[in-house]
């Protein structure tokens, strides 16, 4: 109803800039528009910035329909109708993930807590890898030298597992770890196969004001805060 937000454009622009290839649109809201027409124009007015941004405009999936309606169960066409259109253009327009297997496991911590009579519980999605019950493992990042554990449980959706591959979001249970010991943003990692560092070298491109970014300029040791897997950390910049 509102028409297409600034962050809308930003959106776009950053999955562009990750590498982000197939997206699919939902047009919300759909229930306080009364004339056909103008839906007509919102979803041209939409392929038309999708093709200014590198996307396949012509082609991208673009789903009609009010999320309120399938909430509260009226509406059906553009209600859970929409909903179930908008699932299956995810189905098939995006394709699944090429899962990197045979590196070694590692997973970034989202999340941590404690079970009683059983440890400390680390969630996170395994980016690369696999993990088996009774591979020795490192928490890595934040400390000054690595925490060497033992994996002794998998969980995944309530389910005991064997093992955790790519792609998995999971909980790993780590024998010897106090909740302390480890923070959303380190990582999990297969014992000896990554350290940690205190300086990198980067490739940035910097949003314009009119993309959203900035409004003035930055120099040498300007600080800002930089995301990076399930961590935020203050850095300092040197050119």
């Amino acid at each position: 109803s509102d028409g297409q937000m600034p962050q809308t454009r930003e959106h776009l622009l950053l999955a562009r800039q990750v590498g982000v290839q197939h997206i699919v649109v939902f047009v919300n809201k759909v229930d306080t528009i009364d004339d056909p027409e103008m839906l007509e124009l919102v979803e041209m007015e939409m392929r038309e910035l999708l093709s200014t941004y590198g996307f396949d405009g012509d082609n991208v999936p673009v789903v009609m329909g009010s999320a309120l309606c399938a909430l509260e169960g009226r509406e059906e066409e553009i209600g859970v109708k929409a909903i179930d259109k908008l699932l299956a253009a995810v189905d098939e327009y995006i394709p699944t993930p090429q899962r990197d297997l045979e590196k070694p496991f590692l997973m970034g911590v989202e999340d941590v807590f404690s079970i009683s009579g059983r440890g400390t519980v680390v969630t996170g999605r395994v980016e690369r890898g696999n993990l088996k019950k009774g591979d020795e493992v490192e928490i890595v990042g934040l400390n000054k030298t690595p925490l060497k554990t033992t994996v002794t449980g998998i969980e995944m959706f309530k389910k005991e597992l064997d093992q955790a591959m790519a792609g998995d979001n999971c909980g790993i249970l780590l024998r010897g770890i106090k909740r302390d010991d480890i923070k959303r943003g380190m990582v999990i990692a297969k014992t000896g196969t990554i350290s940690a560092h205190t300086k990198f070298l980067a490739s940035m491109y910097i949003l314009t004001k009119e993309e959203g970014g900035r409004h003035s300029g930055f120099g040498e040791h300007y600080r800002p805060q930089l995301f990076i897997r399930t961590g935020d950390v203050t850095v300092v910049l040197t050119f």
